[in-house]
């Protein structure tokens, strides 16, 4: 009796990794999956010749393929550093692949742990798992930095419609150093803000926003209070009737 294989009705983003995430992920598809699966695979190689090869555009065209088909699978990929550049022969030293995709899909990771009976727990007394969501755009993976030169004056300017404000960072007086600047917008903090918050409800889980406020008070203040503007705006009462607090 022939075997009917289960359909998928839409289609999957499949991005291809590096080294040994290709091979185990190759003998996955072949003994779990393809043999039991009907999908319409929209592939894209995501390994480090490839992205040399295409200049990198084959991450931007597998991030939009996820935002077009809103599934996606992806191997572990090689972030190239200087090593990397001459072991396998680069054009440039690449950014991160996950940097650059979550920057275009403007996302949430989560991250928690999957609980299996005959797993035993590494802490075995740990019965409620925790699930860490991290903002996926902007802020060190989208930094721009720079390796100062001699002394002089570091200055961070802003030109808006109604001006330029200037802010002056620090005066280096030696030999120089490093320098590093980054940003993030309201709209993806708040978009942040409203993942966190449905994935927490959903779970009825306690959520928690951890940031460096005290030190960071504009930058990391910003989080801290348009997440509570949310909570208070489309979440406390919800909250409230679910008993999560």
């Amino acid at each position: 009796m022939a075997f009917e294989k289960i359909k998928v009705a839409n289609p999957i983003v499949e991005m291809d990794g590096d080294e040994m995430t290709r091979v185990i992920w190759k003998s996955i598809k072949d003994k779990l999956i393809t043999p039991f699966v009907e999908l319409d695979i929209k592939y894209f190689d995501l390994g480090l010749p490839h992205r040399d090869a295409t200049d990198d555009k084959v991450t931007v065209e597998s991030a939009e393929a996820t935002k077009k088909y809103n599934v996606a699978i992806k191997c572990a990929t090689i972030t190239p550093d200087e090593g990397r550049v001459t072991e396998f022969g680069l054009k440039q030293m690449w950014r991160s692949p996950n940097g650059t995709i979550r920057n275009i899909l403007n996302g949430t990771v989560f991250r928690e742990p999957i609980i299996c009976k005959n797993v035993p727990k590494l802490v075995p007394g740990w019965t409620k798992p925790i699930c860490i969501g991290r903002h996926a755009f902007g802020d060190q993976y989208r930094a721009t930095d720079a390796v100062i030169k001699g002394p002089g004056k570091l200055t961070l300017t802003f030109e808006g419609k109604d001006g330029k404000t200037e802010t002056e960072v620090f005066t280096f007086t030696g030999e120089g150093g490093v320098a590093m600047a980054m940003y993030n917008t309201d709209e993806s903090i708040r978009a942040f803000a409203e993942a966190s918050m449905n994935n927490a409800y959903q779970k009825k889980w306690p959520l928690y926003l951890s940031t460096k406020n005290t030190i960071l008070k504009k930058y990391d203040g910003r989080f801290k209070d348009i997440f509570q503007e949310v909570y208070e705006a489309s979440w406390k009462s919800k909250y409230e009737a679910a008993g999560i607090w």
